[in-house]
C-alpha cells in the first residue's frame, strides 16, 4: 500500500508529507497529507480492492458526491482528482482532496465525552444535511428488504413504513465530523428513510445524554413519526454489529433505544 500510494502520488504530480499517515479499516485504505505542484495543501487517499469488486456504490462514492454536491458551501472536502491502477488482481483508486486542517471531533464514531459545540455548528450541520437530503440519485444507502428483515429480527417489530426517502450521507459519526463543519468520508451516500442522518448521529451520541438530547433538539424529525423507520433501521444495524463484536460500548443504550422504538 505504501508503495502504491508513492507512485499514485508521482502520476498525480503531489509531495506526500512525513508523518501523517492514516490506515482505514484492515489496511483498505490509506491516507496521507500531500501537497500539489502549486503548493496547495491537499489529501491523498488510497484506497484497495480485489479487481473484482472495483465498481458500485463503495468505490465511486467520492467521484459521485463531488459531481452531486461539490464542496457543499465549503462543508465538505473537494475531491481534486483521481488516478486507478491495477496489479496482481488487485485494483487501487487514489484520490486527492482538499486537505481539512481541523482534527475530527473524536478519534471514535462513539462520542466518549461530552461536547460542547456552538450553535452556529448545529445550524451548520443541520442545513447542510437539509442540501444533501435535496438532491436526487439513484444511489440506494439502505435497502428496503435490509429494514424488513434486520428490524423483525433486532428489534422485534416489524419494519416501520417509510412516509418518505430522502438522500442521506448515511455516515454522519462523531468521526467524520470537524468544527468548524466539515463532513468527511461520502463512500457510502444515497437513498435512505427520512431523518437517516440525524439517527445515525443520534445512535453515535447515546452514552453522552446531554448531547443525545442537543441532537434530538436540532433535529426534529427523531420525535416525529415520520423519523421512526430511520430510527428503527438505525438501531437495527449497530446491534447487528454489536453481535458481531463491534461497538460493544453502546451496547446497553442501544437495547435501550429499541424499546422505547417498540412503545412508539
Amino acid at each position: 500500500m505504501r508503495a502504491r500510494h508513492a507512485r499514485a502520488a508521482k502520476a498525480l504530480d503531489v509531495q506526500t508529507e512525513p508523518g501523517g499517515e492514516f490506515w482505514g479499516w484492515a489496511g483498505r485504505t490509506l491516507g496521507a497529507p500531500a501537497r500539489t505542484a502549486a503548493g496547495e495543501p491537499a489529501w491523498l487517499r488510497l484506497v484497495s480492492v480485489p479487481e473484482d469488486k472495483a465498481s458500485g456504490k463503495l468505490w465511486d462514492g467520492a467521484l459521485d458526491a463531488q459531481d452531486a454536491f461539490g464542496d457543499l458551501d465549503g462543508h465538505r472536502p473537494a475531491l481534486l482528482a483521481v488516478h486507478d491502477a491495477v496489479d496482481d488482481g488487485t485494483a487501487y483508486r487514489a484520490e486527492l482532496s482538499s486537505r481539512v486542517d481541523q482534527p475530527v471531533l473524536s478519534d471514535d464514531p462513539i462520542l466518549l465525552y461530552g461536547l460542547q459545540l456552538p450553535d452556529a455548528w448545529w445550524n451548520d450541520l443541520a442545513g447542510t444535511l437539509q442540501k444533501v437530503a435535496a438532491v436526487s440519485t439513484d444511489r440506494l444507502a439502505v435497502r428496503q428488504q435490509y429494514m424488513e428483515r434486520a428490524i423483525p429480527e433486532f428489534l422485534g417489530i416489524p419494519a416501520p413504513a417509510v412516509s418518505g426517502w430522502t438522500t442521506a450521507h448515511a455516515d454522519v459519526h462523531w468521526a467524520n465530523l470537524t468544527s468548524p463543519l466539515r463532513l468527511l468520508d461520502w463512500e457510502g451516500w444515497g437513498r435512505a428513510p427520512e431523518g437517516f442522518d440525524a439517527a445515525t448521529l443520534y445512535a453515535y451520541t447515546l452514552l453522552q445524554a446531554d448531547t443525545a438530547a442537543g441532537v434530538r433538539a436540532v433535529f426534529p424529525v427523531l420525535g416525529s413519526p415520520a423519523g421512526l423507520a430511520a430510527q428503527a433501521t438505525v438501531c437495527a444495524q449497530l446491534l447487528q454489529t454489536v453481535a458481531r463484536g463491534d461497538n460493544l460500548a453502546l451496547a446497553a443504550p442501544l437495547r435501550a433505544w429499541s424499546e422505547e422504538l417498540r412503545r412508539r
